[in-house]
């Protein structure tokens, strides 16, 4: 199969699945006090230290968690609840439309406990628009969240920093779900200036089932599960060593070849762009417009005049991966909130497909796609290629 669904999820890097091996027939309990689970805590805080390197954190501040959806809940949930416990007046959440659903409707969900969910439009790039965000951040606002990389069309809000410090000098506390971005780009959590930022291992070549919350200092979030008060009382249940073993290995590697690989992948991104322009007439690039930044992984390309989930069944027969988007959302009939909100009609939405690059992605599949995808739409669209 040819994979063009990285941004869904990575396959497990080689060297991370060979630094796991050692874990996965008998990890002790790292709680536990013998020898076998002081040897297991010892591996678990090196991996805690190995994600706090990449992230430019200090180990203090991660707290493990499952995956980014728990992250997410944790920050938004765990976060909202603790500013409300510090002063009750503080009863908004505010998320961007561009949000991942685990941000999204962790907030909606906090409508049922007393607090008010706005969700703030953004502009055709998907970015938030400063002045509403900072109108939105007044003394009634416990938290803000706004994505850093958007997992769809892979546009960069280069702008957080400054988002953040509104937001922060009016008291709010502010997220970010860096779950895309993280191992794909730099990302210093004290350059973004965010109390709280989520990432994922297996969007960077580790496993599914280990993620994490990076908390700064003095930030208090209120636990989402009750029980043995791990990770310092802020995410209990027993640590899964293998999993996290593997987190700090794709850490570690993803830390030793962030620039090459990135340099890497835009060059066949662009490659694959300018090859489907050529081709499809009308094609568009979902977040491409001048002076955007994406991410070097990803291609949201509008295929006019054909249905994606036609092409993506089509693709498949013939061995290709990909997407018609979040893979948190495939299966359903509903077109994507992010690119609806971006100001993409209906139409143009259900023709949106997502080709997303990764450590296996070559120039060969790169020719093969480029020899697919304008043949299959052209006989989905009943067209003629370029």
């Amino acid at each position: 199969m040819l994979y063009a669904d990285h941004h869904a999820t990575t396959p497990v890097a080689p060297g991370v699945l060979e630094a796991m091996t050692p874990w996965l027939a008998f990890s002790a309990n790292a709680s536990s006090v013998h020898s076998a689970g002081r040897a297991a805590r010892i591996a678990v805080e090196e991996a805690r230290s190995d994600v706090a390197s990449l992230i430019g954190a200090s180990p203090a501040e991660i707290v493990f968690t499952s995956g980014g959806t728990e992250a997410d809940n944790l920050a938004v949930r765990g976060g909202s609840l603790a500013a409300r416990e510090s002063n009750p007046e503080r009863r908004r959440v505010v998320v961007t439309m561009a949000e991942h659903p685990a941000v999204r409707e962790a907030a909606r969900s906090l409508a049922r406990l007393g607090f008010e969910a706005l969700e703030l439009p953004v502009d055709s790039s998907g970015l938030p628009v400063p002045d509403d965000f900072e109108a939105a951040c007044g003394p009634g606002t416990a938290l803000v969240s706004a994505i850093l990389a958007n997992n769809e069309t892979g546009v960069v809000n280069t702008g957080l920093p400054a988002l953040a410090e509104k937001a922060r000098s009016a008291g709010a506390l502010v997220h970010t779900d860096a779950v895309q971005a993280v191992g794909k780009i730099p990302v210093d959590f004290g350059l973004l200036g965010v109390d709280l930022l989520s990432l994922t291992g297996h969007k960077f070549g580790g496993p599914k089932g280990a993620g994490a919350l990076v908390v700064r200092k003095g930030i208090r979030v209120v636990p989402q599960e009750s029980g043995g008060g791990q990770e310092k009382g802020r995410r209990a249940g027993t640590e899964n060593v293998a999993a996290l073993v593997g987190l700090g290995a794709a850490a570690r590697l993803g830390a030793s070849r962030l620039a090459a690989e990135a340099a890497r992948l835009r060059a066949l991104r662009d490659r694959f762009e300018a090859g489907l322009r050529a081709a499809i007439p009308g094609l568009s690039v979902n977040g491409a417009g001048p002076g955007t930044v994406r991410l070097p992984t990803v291609t949201s390309a509008v295929l006019p005049g054909a249905e994606g989930e036609i092409l993506l069944a089509a693709l498949d027969l013939e061995g290709i991966a990909a997407s018609s988007g979040s893979a948190c959302a495939a299966g359903t009939t509903k077109p994507s909130a992010v690119l609806l909100a971006t100001g993409l009609s209906p139409e143009d939405v259900r023709s949106t497909l997502r080709f997303s690059f990764g450590r296996t992605t070559r120039e060969e599949d790169v020719d093969r796609l480029l020899e697919a995808v304008p043949r299959l739409w052209a006989r989905a669209a009943g067209a003629r290629p370029a």
